[in-house]
């Protein structure tokens, strides 16, 4: 005959003792660190910016073959030639961010366009004047830059200025015979 088993039973007050003193253990000798990476992109040997000047007054002006920063009473201050036949947008967040580390109470820019700019190229730009866009891990942390956006026409490259402008005196009258 056969002896008839009982089915085993399954002790788990001690297995939950273990887990505690595994649990307990993995606790206190874990290392809780957070890795924070942050890219910094240097400008070029060759690239020349000037530093703003006091009373900066920020224009952005758009052309079709560059992206120019300047202050309205000094003239420019950083250029941003096309890269592949698109601007050089990371240029210029990278060159406003150092304009507001300089200007940290400064809220207002004028962007410049020519005819013809292409609507995503106004955004673009206003986006990058307005917001800076930082990767902070696996998200993506936005920092105020300069959020009140005034928009206007470029000027025109080769015009006249003021005093090229100007009405010449009538040549003087000679006498005909």
């Amino acid at each position: 005959m056969r002896h008839q088993r009982k089915p085993a039973e399954l002790l788990l007050v001690p297995m939950i003792d273990i887990f505690t003193v595994l649990v307990t253990f993995l606790l206190m000798t874990a290392v809780f660190s957070r890795t924070v990476i942050l890219e910094l992109k240097l400008p070029p040997a060759n690239s020349v910016y000037q530093e703003p000047p006091p009373g900066l007054q920020l224009e952005v002006t758009v052309r079709p073959d560059l992206l120019q920063v300047g202050d309205r009473n000094s003239g420019p201050l950083a250029t941003f030639p096309n890269k592949n036949g698109t601007y050089d947008y990371d240029g210029l967040s990278e060159y406003l961010q150092l304009v507001k580390s300089k200007f940290p109470d400064k809220t207002e820019a004028t962007i410049l366009l020519e005819p013809n700019t292409p609507y995503d190229t106004v955004v673009q730009v206003m986006d990058r004047v307005r917001v800076l866009q930082v990767n902070t891990g696996l998200s993506v942390t936005p920092y105020e830059l300069f959020p009140d956006v005034s928009i206007g026409d470029a000027p025109v490259l080769g015009a006249p200025g003021p005093a090229a402008g100007a009405a010449t005196p009538p040549a003087p009258a000679g006498r005909h015979r």
